[in-house]
């Protein structure tokens, strides 16, 4: 670890459509600066403050690192102590180093086959194990089911368009995991040190640079699809290995050690040392671990649907009548605590985006949304969520929970017309119990097409209670969120893992078994792009540091 002396600046607000300079201006006002000096910055964080409506601003942090007046380097922490301002303070913020130099094997001289670690699935948390292994030399070996990017964009357009699904490459499973279709997501309430180390990497390959300060950073779907293949490119650079089309079928264990895995492709690989980042969606290795014996247990969840607004129509109940502003599309996050003693939430907010079809599963629907990152699309779209506990699913297997998805979805799937339309119902219908016949203003996103339903039929009881109560009270704290023509698709099921594959809080490993990491939001450890992320630096970590 090493750290970094600034001067922090807080609250600092300007009007939405400032320039440079005038940020520069009140960084020096702040400070009480003259003209004859010099400073070196970084915007730490931007966000907006539309509390007094039309009056919107900007808020900005910002860290001081060189103090230059009168052509002499300032020591910024007496100057701190000097200016007397609640908003500025010194500080030594820590800055983590990444182990890379424990193993001084670069190219992987002497690195023995069984001794390279193998990567399954690569998602946020497979790519960023595998990124920081190959950096550390160790030439990781990554499996994916499905296909690069490049492949996996096409068959995932041709469902869209033709409803033909590939169950082993589409939204679910490829490369970049399920998060390479969504708005690209990357706050989190998370505050590790690695946090910084995630975002410095992803401008690194190709992100815009304001993802390291605004409040709410997002990369959108259009900026993942070309970063996801820069990182590859990267890792095979550095002597990694990616098998794509290649899925892991089977492990082998003796006496409470991971030995081997074998693919599809009747590869046997040795190797003592097994990343798990194999997604939310991968139902069938959630069998073969529970059915090998590997520690699985059944952890809560949340099912719903997606909801849809037109932007417009978001961005003045957010923002008041200053839409024109250099503001973007405004988002939300709701919650609500119903009377049943459940919880209504937004969830995966995508603003100026689409409601698309997430199937990785025949005979199913599944829903989830993405935007691009201008966010420039007509509607609104968010999961609308009820929480799921352990208790409302399990009956004997630790897999309970995904099977109560499946039904879900399979419900979903038959209301919808048996051909992969998802069934829609406008949020007055929902209200009154009864099927949709007419769309109103709002027009349905979802690909490949939709149908007229009543998902009271497909949801429980309890959740469309919860549901309906929740949204009579989220449009208090959103005008118009339960807007009469705002459209409701079924179903989301998917916004985390049903299970948890057990591991060592110290050491990663599975409880059980040596040498196989759980990893990401698969294994139960993540949350969305950003934690899965941090969760496979912490794999890749634990791995080397055992070498």
């Amino acid at each position: 670890m090493k750290q970094e002396k600034v001067i922090r600046i807080n609250n600092i607000k300007l009007k939405p459509d400032h320039t440079e300079a005038e940020l520069l201006k009140a960084v020096k006002k702040a400070l009480r600066l003259k003209n004859n000096c010099d400073i070196k910055s970084d915007i730490i964080k931007r966000s907006i403050d539309a509390r007094h409506k039309p009056d919107i601003m900007y808020v900005y942090s910002v860290d001081v690192k060189k103090l230059v007046i009168n052509n002499k380097d300032t020591d910024l922490k007496a100057f701190a102590k000097k200016t007397a301002n609640n908003n500025i303070a010194y500080n030594e913020k820590v800055i983590y180093e990444f182990p890379y130099g424990r193993i001084n094997n670069y190219e992987g001289a002497g690195i023995k086959e069984e001794d390279r670690p193998v990567i399954i699935g690569f998602g946020p948390a497979g790519m960023f194990a595998a990124l920081k292994l190959s950096e550390a030399g160790l030439m990781p070996v990554v499996y994916e089911r499905g296909d690069s990017v490049e492949e996996r964009h096409r068959k995932v357009d041709e469902f869209w368009n033709t409803g033909k699904l590939d169950t082993q490459s589409n939204v679910q499973f490829g490369e970049g995991g399920a998060g390479t279709f969504s708005d690209g997501k990357l706050n989190t309430g998370n505050s590790s040190i690695y946090s910084r180390k995630v975002l410095e990497e992803f401008v690194k390959f190709g992100a815009p640079k304001e993802i390291m300060y605004v409040a709410k950073p997002h990369l959108g779907t259009d900026n993942l699809v070309k970063i996801v293949k820069n990182i590859r490119e990267y890792i095979l650079e550095k002597g990694g290995q990616i098998f794509f089309e290649e899925e892991v079928i089977d492990f082998e264990i003796k006496k409470g050690q991971i030995k081997s895995v074998i693919t599809n492709q009747k590869r046997k690989i040795e190797t003592d040392s097994v990343i798990l980042a194999i997604g939310h969606s991968a139902r069938d290795t959630f069998k073969k671990l529970n059915e090998l014996g590997v520690k699985v247990a059944p952890k809560n969840f949340a099912v719903g649907v997606r909801i849809e607004h037109l932007q417009k129509d978001i961005n003045i109940a957010q923002y008041g009548n200053k839409t024109k502003l250099r503001l973007g599309s405004a988002d939300y996050k709701l919650v609500y605590h119903a009377s049943n003693g459940r919880t209504c939430y937004t969830f995966c907010m995508c603003p100026g985006g689409k409601v698309m079809a997430s199937n990785s599963e025949e005979s199913s629907i599944v829903t989830n949304g993405m935007s691009n990152f201008a966010r420039d699309g007509e509607n609104a779209n968010s999961a609308l969520l009820v929480n799921i506990s352990i208790e409302d699913f399990y009956k004997e297997s630790p897999l309970d929970g995904m099977y109560f998805q499946e039904e879900l979805e399979k419900k979903a799937f038959e209301l919808g017309g048996k051909n992969y339309n998802a069934p829609i119902q406008r949020v007055e219908d929902f209200l009154e119990n009864k099927t949709t016949t007419n769309l109103g203003k709002i027009k349905p996103t979802y690909m490949p097409g939709v149908t007229f339903a009543n998902l009271n039929e497909i949801l429980p009881e309890f959740v469309s209670n919860t549901l309906k109560e929740g949204l009579t009270e989220l449009d208090q704290k959103l005008h118009g969120f339960a807007e009469h023509d705002a459209i409701m698709t079924g179903v989301e099921t998917r916004s985390s893992s049903p299970v948890q594959i057990t591991r060592d809080k110290e050491t990663m490993n599975s409880i059980n078994v040596q040498g196989l990491y759980p990893c990401g939001e698969g294994a139960g450890y993540a949350g969305g792009i950003m934690t899965a992320a941090i969760d496979g630096i912490k794999c890749a970590i634990k791995i080397i540091e055992k070498e």
